[in-house]
């Protein structure tokens, strides 16, 4: 897609702020590694090749039977028999001497005989965010096996941390995306047209924003049960005013230049100049705010999610990361874990936004 030459010039103004920039190569790298955590941070192999044919245990779902097995449930992969299945090709000394025959089965032989040796991949960190790990004590600190150590159920920190990194940056685009769309049309319609239709707009505002949003969250959670689609349509319900009243004042303000009334006088559609020509002009105030909806957004989320009335407990959640170090003073990787990943992807995101305000700004811009 050919850039504009006035997107072209936002574009180098943007490059030009070496902090932007650079957060937003590290955040995009960080979160396009977080969308395949799958193969970073499992409890099941990447790749698995049995009898000479390939298997995707990370990605799709395979019976034991599927191995030699006996079960028709999912193959436990971290269990020695089914390894040695792997290995072997599905070799019955599997069930009464696992790891010897594992150590035979590399060799390509076993008892002797010429077998179908098989081999596994696994990601560099083999916990899902859901094994809890038999270490003994739990929370137990960081070691060789787990690099952050593990929660009070025994559950690899590491690994919850990817996944909670990658659920909470998608919660948040979601939440964002749609809320400010939502809230940008409020403001438009209520800044241009003005008159009945901005009062009545103000008036429902005012209803709305006096709402007790967590006693919403907490009434629905206790009818429906807690999800994750659930949070992000309460949280979008809750969150698209937060950007009316900057959208509405820049309108406001704009609707009577000379552009606008020659627009008018030349019969242009309204919807025509409000999103094509107005609200250009008032992307800096809006701009100016959105890092605000971003970072609120997502430290919403943590705090519900601390509250105990955020996602579902099995969900790999930050916030309850946080709840758990506070709880467990004993264990600081937790809170560590917690503060260190909350104070990189907020200051990121905050860099970036910094960067793409100053872009859309025409006082730098044409400097």
């Amino acid at each position: 897609m050919k850039l504009s030459p006035l997107n072209r010039r936002r574009w180098r103004s943007f490059r030009r702020n070496r902090r932007a920039f650079w957060s937003l190569l590290l955040f995009s790298a960080l979160f396009v590694l977080s969308l395949f955590a799958e193969i970073i941070a499992n409890d099941k192999p990447i790749v698995a090749s049995y009898r000479g044919e390939l298997y995707f245990p990370a990605y799709r779902f395979y019976p034991e039977t599927t191995f030699g097995g006996d079960f028709r449930t999912e193959a436990n992969y971290t269990d020695p028999s089914v390894e040695c299945l792997i290995v072997s090709g599905g070799r019955e000394e599997c069930w009464d001497e696992p790891e010897a025959t594992i150590a035979q089965a590399r060799t390509g032989f076993v008892n002797g005989e010429d077998i179908h040796r098989g081999w596994t991949i696994w990601p560099p960190i083999p916990y899902h965010y859901r094994t809890i790990n038999n270490v003994g004590t739990a929370p137990s600190a960081p070691d060789a096996a787990h690099w952050l150590g593990t929660d009070d159920t025994a559950r690899d920190v590491a690994a919850r941390v990817i996944y909670g990194f990658r659920l909470s940056i998608l919660f948040t685009l979601i939440v964002t995306l749609v809320a400010s769309a939502l809230g940008i049309a409020a403001g438009a319609v209520q800044g241009y047209f003005g008159g009945r239709t901005d009062l009545v707009f103000q008036r429902l505002l005012e209803i709305w924003g006096s709402t007790p949003s967590l006693y919403v969250i907490i009434i629905l959670f206790a009818i429906l049960g807690r999800s994750f689609w659930l949070l992000v349509f309460v949280s979008i319900l809750f969150g698209w005013p937060a950007l009316v009243g900057v959208v509405r004042a820049e309108f406001l303000r704009a609707r009577n230049f000379e552009y606008v009334r020659a627009a008018r006088a030349l019969g242009v559609r309204d919807r025509t100049i409000m999103f094509r020509h107005i609200l250009p002009n008032a992307m800096v105030a809006t701009l100016t705010m959105l890092p605000f909806v971003v970072t609120g957004t997502i430290s919403s989320l943590a705090a519900l999610d601390y509250l105990g009335y955020g996602l579902p407990a099995s969900a790999p959640s930050l916030g309850e990361l946080a709840l758990q170090a506070k709880q467990n003073l004993q264990a600081p990787w937790l809170g560590f874990a917690a503060f260190f990943t909350f104070a990189i992807m907020l200051s990121l995101l905050v860099f970036i936004f910094e960067g793409i305000r100053d872009a859309f700004d025409p006082r730098k811009t044409f400097r």
